[in-house]
């Protein structure tokens, strides 16, 4: 069956206070120099992509003292008009939460309270008729009970357990068609490669070099993937999928362990 892109709606958070002001993931480091000015121009660029491709992006405003802010797949996770809330592990990203639940309110969105911590999309991922469900260092596995009751859909447990791929959207990106997912499979433990194995048997594996570059936080629209430009062996093995492949270079966004994925919410209404 040949690929089919779609049309889809984005939510993103221009990167106006972004900096690496604390350590919260092995990615960043706060005595390393950010350059902002690229960061923003970077993000642009990503922006323009999706606007390119057809798709639609709504916009939220950033908030001073909130520097991952730009992050916005961590700020809900949107399933049939319906959003879940989130709630942040850590205390320097907690304001972000409320922020983004009150955007979808104020848009007319049915908003469910978070109740345990998850973070969004960054461990929340639709994949056709289940969702793919992260934990071992961010979102917790008693929050996938709350995912399922709100969604009412099948919720599949994967255990994350390298601490660079600390988000599931780090790990793996969902695709579509025969391939289902890409993935790395050492971010996993034993039983969740067994898992994905057997959920997607065709799927694209990874490269670890190009997971080093988190090429895995990658977004598709079914024929079409944008994923950082430095992903080149995970580039190939796309197309020769069939995938159409736009690489991006988010370089100062991934100085705190940010790619495409991580400053794209997909808005399912």
């Amino acid at each position: 069956m040949p690929l089919r892109a779609s049309a889809r709606h984005y939510l993103m958070c221009r990167p106006t206070y972004f900096a690496v002001e604390y350590a919260i993931n092995p990615w960043m480091d706060p005595t390393a120099p950010v350059d902002a000015d690229l960061a923003v121009r970077q993000w642009a660029a990503l922006r323009r992509t999706y606007l390119d491709l057809g798709h639609t992006v709504d916009l939220i405003d950033p908030l001073p003292g909130l520097p991952d802010m730009v992050f916005a797949a961590n700020g809900a996770t949107v399933v049939d008009g319906r959003v879940l809330a989130v709630e942040f592990r850590d205390p320097q990203r907690a304001d972000e939460a409320p922020a983004y639940a009150g955007w979808f309110a104020r848009a007319g969105f049915e908003v469910h309270e978070a109740k345990l911590v998850n973070e969004g999309e960054g461990d929340i991922l639709l994949a056709g008729d289940h969702i793919l469900a992260g934990t071992g260092f961010r979102t917790t596995h008693a929050a996938h009970a709350r995912v399922q009751e709100v969604f009412g859909r099948p919720v599949v447990t994967l255990h994350l357990v390298d601490p660079r791929f600390y988000h599931l959207d780090t790990a793996l990106c969902v695709l579509g068609g025969e391939a289902g997912v890409a993935y790395l499979p050492e971010a996993f433990s034993p039983g969740s490669r067994a898992v994905l194995r057997r959920l997607f048997p065709d799927a694209v594996l990874a490269d670890p070099r190009d997971a080093a570059v988190l090429g895995l936080n990658a977004v598709c629209d079914g024929a079409r993937v944008v994923l950082p430009a430095q992903a080149t062996r995970l580039s190939a093995a796309l197309r020769e999928r069939g995938y159409e492949t736009i690489g991006v270079d988010l370089s100062e966004l991934r100085k705190a362990g940010g790619g495409p994925k991580c400053c794209t919410l997909e808005v399912r209404r």
